[in-house]
């Protein structure tokens, strides 16, 4: 479905350039607000965002449509994007916002959008609301004495971190444990840390300084080199790495080695099923999560399903075919018996609910599997998709032959940025190597 403003995970882009300004923003109130008047009762829109500069613009924006549309307009502040999705819930609200764009630098920003059930919208409430964003609004909009009203709500932070706590067993205790908290200056600067504390965790807190420009700066789950040096420095036995919403997760062990989403899958995926826990008879992942996983669950009679890239996808595949966890290699873990988006603050409490309860380390529970080789390069494009021209489709199929049966492929342009993503993987690196440069040296001839 072709979009104008919505890409796979909301709206994203500059701040203060198409479509990321504060005109389209209080277009997006105006309509959604508009989708989501249902009833005579008094509508509420709760609005969540992280730590970046344009969120006061996009923040003040969304209001001003909203309270147009006669909603009551609820503002949480800084809050990880799991929070939002929960509080829409918790607060029946009609809708839930998110003002971020993940693990994107300051420069950007997005809005996300939650249902009153908290799931992110389908692909066909987006349409309709860019519908609506295209329209003259001015008779659908309220009248002058049912206009809605703005509240900052306090105590968000505590709900949230009660929430994420209610998610391990009553018992279970982080007492002497040392964590090192990397959260990316983001949305979790606050909560993350004191969750852990209140649980009896030994916290070393890094990327909490927020200043406005610093969200995902060298710091957080894309850039884990000061987290593996927090670690080794304070002899800690484990590390968490969030992104700038939070709703994502890398795990370091005690010898400062990264643990991904799909090994995070897997000793989760083990764990639940040997208690039983686990639902769907597997787990669900997109078609970049390593091979290796897959073999991992199938030696153990598991399936992974594979969805396209976006944990949108994953939560949708989850909900139709009864899985209850599923998430993306970069560390997106949704467990649906807990929330119903990526949280990676509770997704790092099951990773430690696991160490507690087999008296295991970091390093001995979370290298569930040996990754199968796999490679992945971006090639950025400025006009058009390089994947139309013959010249690539021939080197894919070409490179496809040279896999055969024992490895994977997968070529997609990114839903947030002017990229083409080359993966590839299989059990000769050699091969794998030289079929990905060989790739990205066409696309970039034919993006040029």
């Amino acid at each position: 479905m072709s979009t104008k403003y919505f890409g796979t995970d909301g709206i994203r882009g500059t701040a203060n350039a198409f479509p990321m300004t504060a005109e389209i923003a209080m277009k997006v109130g105006m309509a959604a607000g508009v989708a989501f008047r249902r009833g005579d009762h008094r509508h509420r829109v709760v609005i969540g965002k992280d730590t970046r500069l344009s969120g006061y613009m996009i923040e003040n924006a969304l209001v001003a449509g909203f309270t147009s549309a006669g909603m009551d307009v609820f503002l949480l502040g800084p809050v990880p994007t799991p929070a939002v999705a929960m509080l829409t819930r918790s607060v029946r609200a009609d809708i839930g916002v998110m003002i971020s764009a993940s693990h994107n630098g300051f420069q950007d920003n997005g809005i996300k959008l939650f249902g009153p059930d908290g799931f992110k919208l389908s692909d066909e409430l987006e349409a309709q609301i860019e519908s609506l964003m295209d329209r003259d609004l001015g008779s659908d909009l309220a009248g002058s004495t049912e206009l809605g009203r703005a509240t900052r709500v306090d105590g968000v932070r505590d709900r949230y971190i009660e929430f994420a706590k209610r998610t391990l067993p009553r018992a279970l205790s982080l007492e002497g444990l040392r964590v090192v908290i990397d959260t990316a200056n983001g949305a979790a600067y606050k909560v993350a840390p004191e969750a852990l504390w209140e649980l009896g965790a030994d916290v070393v807190t890094i990327g909490d300084e927020p200043n406005g420009y610093n969200i995902n700066r060298d710091c957080g789950s894309t850039d884990t080199a000061e987290l593996r040096r927090k670690v080794h420095e304070t002899r800690a036995d484990i590390g968490i790495a969030l992104d700038g919403d939070a709703d994502r997760v890398i795990i370091v062990d005690e010898n400062a080695n990264e643990i991904d989403g799909d090994q995070i899958l897997a000793l989760i995926g083990e764990y639940w099923h040997s208690k039983s826990m686990l639902s769907g008879g597997g787990v669900v992942a997109t078609v970049m999560s390593n091979l290796g996983l897959e073999r991992f669950l199938g030696d153990m009679g598991l399936s992974l399903a594979r969805t396209p890239v976006g944990d949108r996808h994953v939560v949708m595949y989850m909900r139709e075919h009864g899985f209850n966890l599923g998430g993306e290699q970069s560390g997106h873990v949704v467990m649906s018996d807990f929330t119903t988006t990526g949280d990676g603050l509770i997704a790092a409490l099951q990773v430690m609910a696991v160490m507690r309860a087999t008296d295991r380390r970091a390093s001995e529970v979370g290298r569930r599997f040996e990754p199968v080789p796999q490679i992945l390069k971006n090639v950025r494009y400025k006009n058009g998709l390089p994947l139309e021209e013959q010249q690539v489709k021939e080197a894919i199929e070409d490179a496809k032959s040279m896999l055969g049966n024992s490895g994977r492929l997968v070529i997609r342009p990114s839903g947030t940025e002017p990229l083409i993503r080359i993966m590839a993987e299989g059990d000769d690196q050699a091969m794998v190597k030289k079929i990905v440069n060989g790739l990205a040296e066409t696309v970039s001839k034919c993006a040029a």
